[in-house]
């Protein structure tokens, strides 16, 4: 199930300029998504990711995909890793 930060940020990460082809690290993910909102903020991530499903469906969905699953798993190791040094 995606929250709404799960959502937010996956705009980011399409919105932003890394790539599928670069195999991001997590840390790498959580840094695209943080330029990003603070470069567009997150009603400008949404509208970059509207146009694009508006001119390109077909990638745009690949895109978005990936992003969705992208930011679960950064945005999940981190919270493990803080989880592990709280305890």
């Amino acid at each position: 199930m995606n929250s709404t930060f799960d959502t937010v940020r996956a705009e980011a990460l399409f919105a932003s300029a890394l790539q599928i082809s670069q195999e991001p690290t997590p840390l790498q993910v959580r840094a695209a998504v943080t330029t990003t909102l603070r470069r567009y903020g997150v009603d400008g991530c949404t509208t970059r990711v509207a146009g694009e499903f508006g001119e390109y469906p077909e990638s745009a969905a690949r895109r978005m995909s990936w992003a969705l699953e992208m930011v679960r798993s950064a945005y999940e190791a981190l919270a493990s890793k803080e989880f592990a040094f709280a305890g």
